[in-house]
Formats: structure tokens, sequence, C-alpha cells
């Protein structure tokens, strides 16, 4: 059955009658508080992969919350080697997915593969059960985790991570998030982390606005071309409830006066051309090249590509293009 064919099968169960918000493709909310998310509620074990040889295990890193992370080790890496760590963040809009998805579970084994890396995967809580900055601060506390592993506290940190070479990564939310924890790391006034990115990765980032740009006008639909009418408007507020709109800097870094203090060395955006988000990401470069940054940053767009096409179709030559890209980034000097 294709993607369209499920999302199909999936609507078509929607009681429309009994809806009380409406944020299809992604999920409806009923009348009687009940939730029906569309996609991201299955799950899959850790486990030893035999195609990509990358273990994997799930470590509970919040037992107040029953936040975890899940990390992916190559069996490739040698005893004492080191080698780079990425903390990835998924995708999902804040309110769909989670680190035990399949589509992110069979992603990491393969990036952890052909980069040789560590990966910690984290899996914040969601939305609306619960609503941001629930998962800024999950987050959060998963880079705590990290560093406290890092010293000791992680076998597969401590013995195999290089603490100089950490980058942070993430698709559509979860490169929301990871642009938000480079923030705070660069922040003199939140010192509980002491960790400097080496690089950041944003895949199809969920940044937004209230003043069109680009080419999003022509790509939303004639009811969406209002600030209120607009699925990313009204997602965000669903899922920030005490967001001051879409021009809140959590969603529009370029409405931070802080921008420049971002936390990374080099920065690679990824952009697809038929995505909604696309000309945010070229925004994120201009803006944070304005705002004193002085680091390398640069944008890659997949030509007649759409959001997060990667994780949606892996075995196409654009996802495999990507993947490589990717890799060359992690492991570039």
């Amino acid at each position: 059955m294709s993607f369209e064919e499920i999302l199909m099968k999936a609507l078509a169960s929607v009681k429309q009658e009994d809806v009380l918000h409406d944020y299809t493709p992604l999920l409806v909310v009923y009348k009687d508080g009940s939730i029906q998310r569309f996609f991201g509620n299955h799950s899959v074990p850790p486990s030893f992969d035999t195609v990509t040889g990358v273990e994997s295990k799930d470590i509970i890193i919040s037992p107040e919350t029953g936040v975890y992370v899940r990390m992916y080790k190559p069996r490739s890496i040698q005893v004492g080697e080191k080698v780079s760590l990425l903390v990835y963040f998924h995708g999902g809009g804040f309110v769909l997915e989670s680190a035990s998805s399949p589509q992110y579970h069979s992603y990491l084994n393969a990036l952890a593969s052909k980069a040789n890396v560590i990966c910690v995967s984290v899996d914040y809580r969601i939305a609306p059960e619960h609503p941001l900055p629930a998962a800024y601060e999950d987050s959060w506390a998963a880079l705590e985790w990290v560093v406290k592993g890092l010293a000791g506290d992680e076998p597969w940190l401590k013995e195999h991570v290089d603490p100089a070479r950490v980058f942070l990564a993430g698709d559509s939310a979860g490169g929301n998030i990871a642009h938000h924890m480079a923030m705070r790391l660069g922040s003199s006034c939140d010192t509980s982390v002491k960790l400097v990115p080496r690089g950041i990765v944003m895949v199809h980032a969920y940044f937004w606005g209230t003043d069109r740009i680009g080419s999003e006008l022509q790509k939303l639909t004639a009811s969406e071309r209002s600030p209120q009418g607009s699925l990313l408007d009204r997602l965000w507020k669903f899922a920030s409830p005490g967001t001051s709109g879409s021009d809140d800097p959590m969603i529009n870094p370029g409405m931070d006066p802080e921008l420049g203090k971002l936390a990374a060395e080099k920065l690679l955006i990824f952009v697809a051309e038929k995505d909604l988000l696309r000309d945010r990401g070229f925004y994120y470069k201009e803006a944070l090249l304005k705002s004193g940054w002085k680091g390398e940053v640069d944008v890659i767009e997949t030509a007649e590509a759409n959001h997060i096409f990667h994780l949606l179709n892996p075995a196409s030559p654009d996802a495999a293009h990507l993947m490589d890209q990717f890799v060359a980034f992690l492991n570039s000097s």
C-alpha cells in the first residue's frame, strides 16, 4: 500500500461530526478529548541490525517523565577507537513520532554505519499531551545526560566518543529542536551543560513566520493563505499554546536578537524544492550571517523533492545523495 493510500484510508476513518481540532494529515482531536494520529504510531525495539552491523539499546534518562534515548553503535568501532557522536532529534511537528519509530530506527542504523559514529536518538514528549516547552526540556535533559555519559556514566560514550566531535541534528521539528539546543548551549546564562557542538545538521527544519517569503504563498492552498489559515501556523499554536504567535523566536529564529550566540562551528541545512518549509532554510542562513555568528553555514537543496523525502523513500537516489552529504559533514575535519 502506498503512502497516499495509507493516508486516504486513515482520513476515511475520521468522524467529522465529532472533530474539535482538525490538523490533517497529521492528527485530529475529537470533542471527547481523544486524539487520532495518522502517522508515527508504530515502534520497533532496539536490536542488532544484521544489514548495517549496528547495535542499539534504550536507556531511560528520566524516570519521572519516562524520557529515554536510543543509542546506536556500529560493531565496526574498534576497542579504544574514538569517533564522533551524533545527538539526533526526530521530527513530527512536535505531535508525532518517537525515537522508536521504524523509519527513524532504520535511518539511524544506516547513518551510524555509513558515518561510523555513535548516535543518541532522543525520545522527547510530544503535544498536545505534553505541550511545548516539554520537548525542549526533555532534549536539554538528554544533553545533560550525554555530558555525564562522556564523563564515565555510559560505556559507549566514555570509551568511544571524542568529546571534541559532538554533532546535533534533526529533521522537521527535530531541526527546530537542534537549533534551540545550540542556542541554549551558547547562552551565557545557562552553564549546566558545557558542550560546544562541532556542527549541526538541519533537514527540512520546522521554522515559520507571519510574513510569507519566497515561494510560500504559491505553495499554500487558497484557504491557508492567511496567517490564521495555514496548517503550520495552527499546528505551532496547538503544540505551543503559550506562544506569542508565528513570529515567536522559537519558531522564527530571524526574530531572535540573540541568534548570533548559536553554539556551533559549522552548520549544514538541507531543503527540498517542493517543501513548504524550503525558503525558511535559506532565510535562516541569511539571518544567521547577519547576526554576527562567526561559523560556516551551507544550504543544500534537493530538486523536485518534498518534505522528509529521505525518510519516506530512503531507497531513492536523492535520499542516498542526502545521506552521503550528511556523512561527509560528520566526517569532515
